[in-house]
């Protein structure tokens, strides 16, 4: 069965950080793209970044750059979202998805969804 599963969400406190996980079994994530795509309530779903199957290179959303940061183990068939002085704004439901093509951070791109993880910044 082909699956993503994120996890590493939780409750930080603004300024804190945190660490997603984005696994997959059933395929082999080093030949995909993949993004990471946030949602809070009552918000469209939008894009925070991407990283590339060809060299590896990132792209990010103006809103999380130089906070965020994507990067690979692909021993571990996992792609992982750094996200450092985190802020309330940050609050979100946050998904990765993986696509064979170029997507950048257009959610339509994707082939593969996660249930996505909730990350909550609060006081």
């Amino acid at each position: 069965q082909v699956q993503l599963v994120e996890s590493g969400g939780g409750l930080v406190q603004p300024g804190g950080s945190l660490r997603l996980s984005c696994a997959a079994s059933g395929f082999t994530l080093a030949y995909y793209a993949v993004g990471w795509f946030r949602q809070a309530p009552g918000k469209e779903r939008e894009g925070v970044s991407c990283i590339f199957n060809t060299d590896g290179s990132t792209y990010y959303a103006d809103s999380v750059k130089g906070r965020f940061t994507m990067s690979r183990d692909n021993a571990k068939n996992t792609v992982y979202l750094q996200m450092n002085s985190l802020k309330p704004e940050d609050t979100a439901v946050y998904y990765c998805a993986a696509t064979r093509g170029l997507a950048l951070l257009l959610e339509s791109g994707y082939d593969y969804w996660g249930q996505g993880t909730q990350v909550t910044v609060s006081s």
